[in-house]
């Protein structure tokens, strides 16, 4: 599948005009990174969906079309961006908890952990019954089958994942259940007797009218692919206020790479009265992004359809791992987590003949489902726009990996040399920040109009008020 393709796909799904695939040129063939799957398509083809969404939403407000170009080159220096950036000239980010990675099992298979929050590592660790260590916990492992210990350490409420083939992990209840869904889906909310009316993007709409100046977006969401979704709204002219909790952990690099255009404050949702603020900022919002598993927000009080009654008109966007049905919609996940069970760090493995299974170059299933998440609420303000309603986006990693994996494979893909961030430095773009100079990917999509920036350095999390105002 080609970049184009791709792109007509998720244009198609999302019902949206095909006469605005004129205005838009996708530049750049795979292999860009070393990887048999066809990453730059993948990269290309959603920060191209949300850059000719972004310029409907201009277009709809001014009655101006532009011009969008998105180079391979650009699209995937945007998709390591955590991985190129840097702070005052410093050292590479450390991103990974050591005990990461791939355990060979006692039945000859692999499992991967994820323990980059300590809570977790602690509660795998506990788990295994072994000392806090990796010799200790590769030893403990081999004494385990790797289906069973993945269905214990999921039970647990852990991040791991068995690896698995394509053909195994198809043969789940899971991927039987995204295989009954589109990539993403964007659906009216019956708001009952509180149906809106239509609502303008934004207000006024002179030529020089960002996409999303005026739109508020509420953005819930940690690590990569919430965040992402937030920073692109805020590339686009959106007012986004990042809510996260004071108790929830974090991971300093992708605070800063993706906190780029944000106000950060915090809530603890499990007060009355902090849970109180943020239903009184919901009701000013346009957007509300949060990335919880499935249901654990909403028994906050902020369901789709809580939010929709208490704010007509709102755009609220789901985030999730596995997607939100079938027997793991609640099992937490992260990209590389995905990429393991359903089958892309096997088929990695299998063309480049390593012992280990091997993961893609990039967290693409992240950065691809954000930006998947940043298109879809831009479609849905446009709906509004003319339709009136409330709308809810729903997209999940998962779901995006089934998409990636539906493209075909390059052969030889993963002979491609890797791009270190000399090559790339011409596409970095460096701002002064409570963190010091950031260097850091500028965005991927060139927008003859209104071109995508930041207007906000990232903070520390909590520096701003939990309100509208600046």
């Amino acid at each position: 599948m080609t970049a184009f393709s791709a792109l007509e796909h998720v244009w198609s799904v999302a019902g949206c005009d095909a006469a605005a695939l004129d205005d838009i040129r996708l530049v750049g063939e795979d292999p860009g990174l070393p990887s048999v799957y066809r990453v730059g398509a993948l990269a290309n083809a959603t920060i191209g969906a949300q850059a000719l969404a972004a310029a409907e939403c201009h277009r709809l407000r001014t009655g101006r079309r532009q011009r969008v170009e998105v180079e391979q080159r650009r699209a995937l220096a945007v998709f390591r961006s955590e991985r190129y950036l840097r702070i005052d000239e410093g050292a590479a980010p450390e991103l990974r908890d050591p005990l990461m990675g791939f355990y060979e099992t006692r039945d000859g298979g692999w499992i991967q952990l994820h323990t980059n929050f300590p809570h977790h590592r602690q509660g795998i660790v506990k788990v295994l019954g072994c000392a806090d260590d990796q010799a200790a916990v590769t030893e403990a492992i081999r004494e385990w089958d790797g289906a069973a210990l993945d269905q214990v350490l999921a039970d647990a409420g852990l991040c791991a994942a068995l690896i698995r083939s394509p053909e195994q992990w198809s043969a789940l209840p899971q991927a039987a259940a995204l295989a009954a869904l589109p990539l993403f889906e964007i659906e009216r909310i019956d708001g009952g007797t509180n149906e809106a009316p239509p609502i303008p993007i934004g207000a006024g709409g002179s030529p020089s009218t960002r996409p999303l100046e005026g739109v508020r977006v509420l953005d819930l969401s940690r690590i990569i692919a919430g965040p992402v979704a937030g920073r692109t709204l805020a590339q686009h002219g959106a007012d986004v206020l990042l809510v996260n909790g004071p108790h929830l952990p974090n991971i300093a690099p992708l605070v800063i790479d993706n906190g780029r255009g944000k106000r950060s404050a915090l809530l603890d949702l499990r007060r009355d009265d902090e849970r109180s603020v943020l239903h009184a900022l919901a009701r000013e919002a346009d957007v509300f992004l949060q990335a919880y598993r499935p249901g654990a927000i909403a028994a906050h009080g902020f369901s789709p359809e809580a939010l929709a009654r208490a704010r007509p008109g709102i755009v609220y966007v789901s985030i999730c791992a596995y997607g939100h049905t079938g027997p793991w919609s609640r099992r937490r996940g992260f990209d590389s987590l995905v990429q393991s069970a359903s089958g892309i760090a096997w088929t990695e493995r299998e063309a480049a003949g390593t012992a280990a299974p091997k993961h893609l170059p990039c967290q693409a299933l992240d950065h691809a489902t954000g930006y998947l998440a940043a298109f879809g609420a831009m479609v849905a303000l446009q709906r509004r726009a003319v339709q009136g309603g409330s709308w809810h986006v729903r997209v999940s990693l998962a779901q995006t990996g089934r998409w990636l994996q539906s493209f075909g494979t390059i052969a030889d893909g993963w002979r491609a040399p890797d791009v270190r961030l000399g090559a790339v430095r011409d596409l970095m773009q460096t701002m002064d920040s409570p963190f010091g100079k950031v260097l850091a990917a500028a965005p991927a999509e060139t927008m003859s109009e209104t071109p995508p920036r930041f207007d906000r350095p990232p903070v520390p999390l909590g520096t701003d008020r939990p309100s509208w105002g600046a």
